[in-house]
């Protein structure tokens, strides 16, 4: 995949060497987690609220109400932060410092678009459904014409983004390593389970 331009925002100054600024590993990220966190400053104040989110090609979208103070924001133009993160391990260590955890994390910079084509936002709506079950968006109701207006579909562009991601085992002082005490990593994964009927 390829490389992804370096800026000031989104070069890792901290863990250097588990940055990355590979398309793949970003896209993988995004596609393969289920919430993302969005960062705005409204007002003066922080602002961070969870979100779900999908892509089409080098797009991040999200979705919510157009009443939505986050999304008003958005709509003036101001740039925001989408953060995520998948958990894949926690690392234990001989010593209480090194104890750490395996991730895979995307941080994206960029100014949102509202997405005001009908047919576009329609198609981008379809994706988030199809992206929780391949082929969802065939299967159920349509929105109507109040439920498309009231709701909000923003694209933001993947370009100033960079990537984290942490594996392996601890790292150990080499006096750590002959003390009789469990080191390894224990494995998270998250399970989407059986469906449950309504």
């Amino acid at each position: 995949m390829s490389e992804i331009r370096v800026t000031e925002r989104t070069r890792v100054k901290r863990g250097r060497k588990i940055a990355s600024y590979d398309r793949g590993v970003v896209n993988n990220v995004i596609d393969e987690s289920w919430v993302c966190n969005i960062g705005v400053s409204v007002d003066g104040e922080a602002m961070v609220q969870p979100s779900s989110h999908w892509r089409i090609g080098n797009e991040i979208y999200l979705h919510g109400s157009v009443k939505n103070g986050l999304f008003q924001t958005v709509m003036k133009g101001q740039t925001i932060c989408i953060t995520l993160c998948i958990l894949d391990g926690l690392v234990f260590s001989r010593s209480a410092y090194h104890h750490s955890v395996n991730f895979r994390s995307v941080v994206i910079y960029g100014k949102g678009r509202l997405v005001d084509d009908a047919d576009e936002k329609r198609a981008a709506l379809d994706a988030m459904l199809d992206k929780y079950s391949p082929g969802r968006s065939a299967e159920v109701r349509p929105p109507n014409e109040t439920e498309m207006k009231v709701t909000g579909v923003f694209a933001f562009p993947i370009e100033e983004v960079s990537a984290k991601v942490s594996t392996g085992g601890p790292n150990e002082e080499p006096e750590d390593m002959d003390l009789d005490i469990w080191a390894g990593v224990k494995p998270v994964t998250t399970v989407v389970g059986n469906l449950i009927p309504d």
